[in-house]
């Protein structure tokens, strides 16, 4: 199934009242903005990818694929607010397609968990922040690419300011009794992601 073709289907399956085509047309201009490397439409499949292998864990599996889709539209470097400005994008459209309100704040609340900043309580929330979350404990090569396009993305960013937050980030998730959420995520994903974690700040560190 094609991107367009997932998309168009959940669209469907919500009974949204507007053109699925055009909301697919801005997501996809904004996952292709050229200052993204990692924020891109390949983060969005694999999210999708890693939803549908856990989605029997969902209590409301259409609204975390809805916030999937939307969780990274507006995505500026450095900029503190881009979950906020994605979670009020969804808002936008989904309430101009006439989803139920209850649908839009429950969309809205899960694109805000990934800001990663509180760890959530809601099993949806906790599941997404997981899917998320799952590149952390991708085999090494994965890692290191997922590693490669962040500094792509900062490039702005001087190297000595950038590899202290960068290092404050790694080490704020290793200090976590579990970085993972769930228990499928952390039989799966855990003793990767602390070991890729742990050569990524070696490497910053050096």
């Amino acid at each position: 199934m094609t991107d367009f073709e997932r998309w168009r289907e959940l669209w469907k399956e919500l009974n949204c009242k507007t053109n699925a085509d055009e909301v697919f047309r801005v997501l996809v201009t904004c996952y292709s903005e050229p200052h993204r490397a990692y924020h891109t439409l390949d983060h969005i499949r694999h999210s999708l990818n890693e939803f549908e292998s856990v989605q029997h864990l969902a209590v409301r599996g259409k609204e975390i694929e809805l916030a999937i889709w939307f969780h990274d539209a507006v995505y500026k470097p450095v900029a503190k607010d881009n979950e906020e400005r994605s979670a009020r994008l969804a808002e936008q459209f989904l309430l101009e397609a006439e989803v139920p309100a209850t649908i839009v704040e429950s969309v809205s609340k899960l694109i805000l968990a990934t800001k990663h900043v509180n760890i959530p309580h809601e099993p949806d929330a906790r599941l997404l922040v997981d899917i998320d979350l799952s590149t952390l404990g991708a085999p090494e090569e994965i890692f290191d690419e997922y590693e490669k396009n962040i500094r792509f993305e900062y490039k702005h960013v001087p190297w000595l300011f950038y590899k202290r937050k960068r290092a404050a980030l790694l080490t704020s998730f290793l200090s976590r009794p579990n970085i993972y959420l769930t228990e499928e995520f952390r039989d799966r994903c855990e003793a990767q992601a602390r070991r890729n974690l742990a050569r990524s700040l070696a490497r910053l560190r050096a």
